[in-house]
């Protein structure tokens, strides 16, 4: 299946050119609510689409009609895994990787959905774009082994890691708002038995900056899911973000973006620089 949110937070099954809205059937009467809160009925949502679905009662939308939203607005963790590409790293000249610098974490409050803008915060300092793999948590995990680990996975969607070239932590870097776009929807994991052999293009303002295919991964998918519930309990509708290949590069106003993941979906979003400012004029300056 692949679900999107949709017209205020609608729940929709895309079939074709059309959304089946599958809202009351899937999630319950007004249980996804204006927000849009796909996260917090993953569970029920994940059962409840193992059984038959009475879809001739749907109302359906065209896609084409339908404001797409980000599948998850507000998962409860967002978690990134740095240089888990070897070309990646090759191309920051990092001496180290995932493997030595574990996982950080980027603020909910950053995700914005297909077609929305990414604000550039700074007129001098580079914003660049990172296309990745998105993974969908569906079951609590926490110690879960690598053999084990797929089995806690509700879906994968698209994720664009937006990223300012400065001095501060990670998490700082990548946590402003509208710094995680997700979408276009997500697609359950029984439709991609191998996350690991999946092919990635993302290009910017029609050029081509990263392709790659997820067997290229320094921890894989598997790997990362087990590795991070070593470190924090995972819960259903968390997000871990797999890492960016090689091909980062700085986004400008008016710039568009299109992250196209085989079997997932094509993310594309805009860029929008006319309220950026100096880095001399963020707050907290005067203390330096």
């Amino acid at each position: 299946m692949r679900l999107a949110l949709f017209n205020k937070g609608r729940l929709g099954l895309v079939d074709g050119d059309t959304l089946v809205d599958v809202t009351e059937q899937l999630a319950g009467k007004g249980a996804l609510g204006a927000a849009g809160a796909l996260h917090e009925h993953i569970e029920r949502v994940a059962r409840d689409a193992a059984s038959p679905l009475d879809l001739a009662t749907c109302a359906r939308v065209p896609l084409a009609r339908a404001v797409l939203e980000a599948p998850l607005p507000r998962p409860g963790k967002i978690i990134g895994a740095p240089v888990n590409y070897l070309d990646h790293k090759a191309e920051m000249e990092y001496t180290t990787s995932v493997a030595d610098l574990g996982v950080f974490l980027k603020a909910n409050s950053s995700v914005i959905g297909p077609d929305q803008d990414i604000l550039l915060p700074y007129t001098d300092r580079r914003t660049d774009q990172e296309g990745e793999l998105g993974v969908v948590i569906g079951r609590t995990a926490r110690h879960v082994g690598v053999d084990d680990a797929l089995d806690h996975v509700f879906g994968y969607t698209c994720v664009l890691d937006i990223t300012v070239r400065s001095g501060e932590d990670r998490s700082t870097r990548k946590s402003f708002d509208t710094f995680t776009p997700v979408g276009p929807w997500v697609v359950t994991a029984d439709e991609i038995p191998d996350p690991d052999s999946l092919g990635l293009r993302c290009d910017v303002g029609g050029s081509t900056r990263q392709r790659t295919n997820t067997a290229d991964l320094i921890f894989d998918v598997r790997e990362l899911i087990a590795y991070t519930s070593s470190v924090m309990t995972l819960h259903p509708g968390d997000v871990i973000a797999t890492g960016t290949p090689a091909g980062v590069g700085p986004l400008t106003h008016g710039d568009r973006v299109v992250l196209e993941i085989e079997r997932v979906g094509r993310l594309e979003v805009g860029v929008d620089g006319s309220r950026a400012l100096p880095y001399e004029q963020r707050p907290g300056r005067r203390h330096r």
